[in-house]
């Protein structure tokens, strides 16, 4: 993690103690959300959870707070609130808060958050794996995901007649087809992270290991040179696309007949006309990372139970099938059989007709601990290029 930013942090307290000073009828609680993410994450706070929320619960009134997007964007929520407990504040400025996975790994390090999952009422909803560790760190019970951004092969059925169903058998396809599949390499996306981070998974049989379990062995990453080898070969057939969108625009154009993608971004391109909507998803054999937002409390929350029951309201069914997976095309926090009677047949058809609830909870992968994703990516550039 790089070294915290003091004149960030500095402002950010700034902004909340301006916005918390603001008047109130004493009949009404406010909660204050702070979000990371994109500014898509900023709308939704405000314009989706915070209204829908507080219609339900005319006394509960909800300030989002956005901090940017990425991995700095939770970062600067991890910094705020190690900075409250460095200076021994018993009440935090924030209630709830919405961050990536590698926050929880700072944030269990340093004590900042606390348990509170198992209380909540749509716990009952949430089987994903994610749920319980996020990046090799233990989880369970300090976070319940908002939704799951996964990865796939994206394929045209058109010129794609049997795809291929796992990492081998793409080996073989893409040998048979050059340069009609693509991806972004390790620098032009996530979605080509992705790929080749189950294309290590695959190869090495060793995700429990290298996501789950831990712990860094340093002397192994010398046991990958072969399957980066080989990677440099199979790339030798392959287009490098321009990043997430361009794999998703060569698709589109004919190009490329297949290539991994983000699900949502998929969705949206179809929804909005950008893609043959007869192009399909497949998660190969042994499965591809995606990652989760999650919901958190901090340990010093002012009011733990309305920020329950703020994340039990967005976690319901009726919210997750609506604006998760209706209006932004995410796969849902909850697992997506309890959805299915909260969405027409048709949406529900869309997004799980090729990648089902039962796929995701198989070959829906994390992303590796934090020193083996460093370490994958310089083996890409060492073995690979």
């Amino acid at each position: 993690m790089r070294k915290p930013s003091l004149g960030k942090v500095f402002l950010l307290c700034a902004f909340l103690a301006l916005a918390l000073a603001l008047p109130l009828s004493a009949q009404k609680a406010r909660l204050v959300f702070m979000t990371a993410g994109d500014v898509n994450m900023l709308a939704l706070g405000q314009n989706v959870f915070s209204p829908g929320f507080t219609a339900k619960n005319p006394k509960i009134s909800v300030m989002t707070i956005h901090t940017g997007p990425g991995d700095a964007g939770s970062q600067q929520i991890f910094e705020k609130l190690n900075a409250e407990k460095d200076a021994k504040r018993k009440v935090s400025d924030v209630d709830v808060a919405l961050v990536h996975e590698i926050f929880m790994k700072w944030a269990m390090e340093k004590d900042l958050l606390q348990p509170y999952a198992k209380k909540a009422a749509t716990s009952k909803y949430v089987t994903s794996p994610f749920a319980k560790r996020a990046l090799g760190v233990n989880v369970e019970d300090y976070v319940m995901p908002l939704f799951h951004s996964q990865t796939a092969l994206a394929y045209n059925p058109e010129f794609v007649k049997n795809p291929p169903k796992t990492y081998e058998e793409l080996k073989a396809w893409v040998k048979a087809n050059p340069g009609k599949f693509g991806y972004n390499g390790i620098k032009g996306g996530a979605s080509g992270v992705s790929f080749v981070t189950g294309w290590v998974y695959a190869a090495t049989g060793k995700y429990q290991k290298y996501a789950v379990t831990g712990p860094f062995d340093k002397a192994e990453v010398a046991s990958w040179e072969p399957a980066f080898k080989e990677l440099k070969e199979f790339n030798k057939s392959v287009v490098i696309t321009g990043g997430n969108v361009g794999t998703l625009d060569a698709l589109n154009r004919g190009e490329i007949w297949m290539g991994p993608v983000w699900v949502d971004m998929f969705f949206t391109f179809m929804n909005e006309g950008k893609l043959d909507p007869k192009t399909k998803l497949l998660l190969p054999e042994p499965g591809m990372p995606g990652q989760a937002m999650y919901f958190v409390i901090p340990k010093t929350a002012a009011n733990p139970e309305l920020s329950r029951k703020f994340i039990e309201y967005v976690t319901s069914p009726e919210v997750q099938a609506r604006d998760i997976v209706q209006k932004f095309n995410w796969y849902p926090g909850i697992d997506g059989s309890f959805i299915k009677a909260s969405i027409p047949q048709a949406t529900f058809d869309k997004i799980y007709g090729d990648v089902t609830p039962a796929d995701l909870v198989k070959k829906g992968l994390s992303f590796p601990l934090a020193d083996y994703k460093l370490a994958i990516a310089e083996a890409y550039e060492k073995w690979a290029q």
